[in-house]
This record gives structure tokens, sequence and C-alpha cells, in this order.
């Protein structure tokens, strides 16, 4: 399990010196590292834990380390890490030195931290090789949701899964451009990283060191949970008051590339209602209130057949009175998933704006 661990490990205990200037002379800034460190145009905590402790990776805090070394295990790393090019957001010379400083700032940890997840007891083989052998997990979940969502994003097969891994710098480049076109948000709104196409948190892994058979492993072991996760997204927006009541608007939207992506079949909508809450009136096909066991009050139901990727459905409920909030969950009958991933939720708070929901996240 700990084969790949053990060559990464190896990889940043020479590292260790003292300076956090660059070669060039220029020494970075702790206050924008830290900013890096913490922000989202990085996943580095994932592995190296929230300070920089140490977790699946090893410990960087306090360990003075040069920053030519640094820029070396990330451009060129030798062991299982990905290598990061100088043209993503926060890996860039700049970007590196401030890390470097940041990580010069903090006090070294007396031991490592704890992994962000641990293998449970009882894992299958693949399972092992996602959380601790390579570690997929400690960015993407146990499930493999990100990778997950984005194969159901395009329909992707094993041969998309190999771009993705060994060419992800530009492949998602490639599939960020076709979700753009095709009207759906390539980044997630509200996360910074002007230009927004160049999140990439993710850089390319080596072949020589994760080898097409492991990663078949990981594409085997990913199809038992559903390989192909539904993009389904909904958004309520706020309720426009009219003299029968007050309207909400539910926006449900397939959020594949339009003529790749997957389908979704009997695709249901339901939104819990306050308790007491009298309909009005609804568009869209719906099916009427059901008993909401979790609120003690009941949900408006809408189903829709089929969702193809790209597909939009509109769907409206007048109220009464004003709802405070309004809670939704979208849920399918295919592609059957693990039930973990079964269904998508989504809110609306009178206080807090419209919320939005989606199966799977990020880059």
């Amino acid at each position: 399990m700990r084969t790949f661990l053990v060559a990464f490990v190896l990889l940043l205990y020479p590292l260790t010196q003292s300076s956090t200037i660059a070669q060039g002379g220029a020494a970075g800034d702790p206050v924008a590292g830290k900013a890096l460190w913490d922000g989202n145009q990085t996943s580095c905590k994932n592995c190296h834990g929230a300070a920089a402790e140490g977790g699946f990776g090893p410990d960087l805090a306090g360990r003075k380390l040069s920053l030519a070394r640094v820029t070396r295990a990330v451009r060129q790393p030798w062991g299982i890490m990905p290598a990061f090019r100088d043209t993503q957001l926060g890996y860039t010379d700049k970007g590196l030195a401030d890390m470097v400083a940041y990580f010069d700032s903090l006090p070294a940890p007396a031991q490592p931290g704890k992994w962000r997840y641990e293998v449970p007891a009882g894992a299958t083989a693949g399972q092992t090789t996602v959380i601790g052998t390579v570690g997929c997990a400690q960015c993407h979940t146990p499930t493999m949701d990100t990778p997950r969502r984005g194969a159901g994003e395009v329909n992707g097969d094993f041969e998309w899964f190999k771009r993705q891994v060994y060419t992800h710098t530009t492949e998602q480049r490639v599939q960020m451009a076709a979700l753009e076109r095709d009207g759906v948000d390539a980044v997630t709104p509200g996360l910074v990283g002007p230009p927004g196409r160049n999140r990439l948190r993710m850089g390319n892994y080596a072949p020589g060191r994760l080898p097409e058979q492991t990663l078949r492993e990981i594409w085997d072991w990913m199809n038992t949970l559903g390989v192909h996760l539904p993009v389904l997204h909904a958004t309520v927006k706020a309720g426009t008051p009219g003299p029968e009541g007050v309207t909400y608007t539910v926006e449900l939207e397939n959020a594949g590339v339009k003529g790749k992506g997957i389908s979704n079949e009997d695709v249901t909508v339901s939104l819990a209602l306050p308790p007491g809450a009298k309909v009005v009136k609804t568009t869209g096909p719906y099916e009427g209130l059901k008993p909401n066991a979790e609120t003690k009050s009941e949900a408006a139901l809408w189903r829709v057949p089929k969702m193809a990727a790209g597909d939009r459905q509109t769907l409206t409920i007048t109220l009464e009175q004003p709802a405070a909030a309004l809670r939704g969950v979208i849920r399918w009958a295919t592609p059957k998933v693990n039930e973990e991933d079964s269904d998508v939720a989504f809110a609306y708070s009178a206080t807090g704006g419209r919320g939005r929901g989606a199966a799977g996240a990020g880059e």
C-alpha cells in the first residue's frame, strides 16, 4: 500500500536548506503564500496538511526548504506526486517562493499530521489503491466524485481517464472549454482564478510512476460505484410577489456537454415546503405534494422523464405566503450510482440568496 508513498516521502527529505530566497534573489511573501495555501487555486493542503504539518504527504512547515529544491520537487517530482507546470495559478515561480516563505514562518510540527482520509478496515484493493497507495482520495474524496463527475460530463471512458491523469493540464482545459461553449459554468462561481480557465489544481502524473495497470485498477473500482456520476444542478431564484402569492422558480439542468455527456432517466425534483404552506399553482411536470419525513411537512414533487446532457427545465411554484427557506433534492433512476452519491441537494434562503447543488464538485 505504501510503495508510492515511501517514494514520495523520500522526495522531500533531502530538501532541507535554510533559504527562502529564489536563485534570482527575490524573497517570497509568507502572507501571500498562506493565501495560496489556504485558497482555492491549489490543493496542496489536502496531502500536506492544513498548516503544512504533513499527512499523506510529508510535513513542510518549519523545515527551511530551499526554493530551488522545492521548485524541482514540484516541477519534476521523484515520487507519486504529479508534476505542476509554471503556467498553473499558484505554481508560478512567485507562487512557489511565497509558499516556501510561508513554510518558513511556521513552527515545525512535533509529529506529522493525520491523513485527510484513512484506508478503512476491510477496504477492497481498489479502495486501498485510491486512498492509500496513490492517494487520489485525499483530493477527490474516497468515492472519487470529481473524476466521476468529469466522466459524466463527457461520457468519458478509460482512454479519457488516462488522458486526464497523464496530461491533465491540457485535457482539463479542453473539457472546460467544451463546457463553456455549452453555456455551463466551467469554473465554480465565486472561486477566483484570473483568468478562471487557469484554475487547474492538479498536475500531470508520470506513467513511469503511476503505471497504466494501476490506473486500470482505479477505473475498475470507480465502475463499481457508477463511474459516470450525473452532473445535475438546480438553482432556486428568489420569490416574486404577485396577486396570487409568491412565485419561486427552480432552474434544473444537466450540466454535461451537449451531444457527449450522459443522460439521466426518471429525474425527480422534491422541494420541501414550510409547515402549513399552501400551494396556489405550479408549472412543469408537477405530480403533487408528498410527505417529507425530515421536515415533518410536505414536499412539492416534479418528475422529468429524461434530462439529456445540456437540457434545462424551468419549474415554478406559487405559495400563498413567502417562504424563509426552501430545500430541495434531485434524484434519478439511471445511471445507477453508489448510495452516497445518489442525490443532489439544493436550497434557497431569504437571507442568504439562492443556493445551487451538483453531483460531484470542482476540478
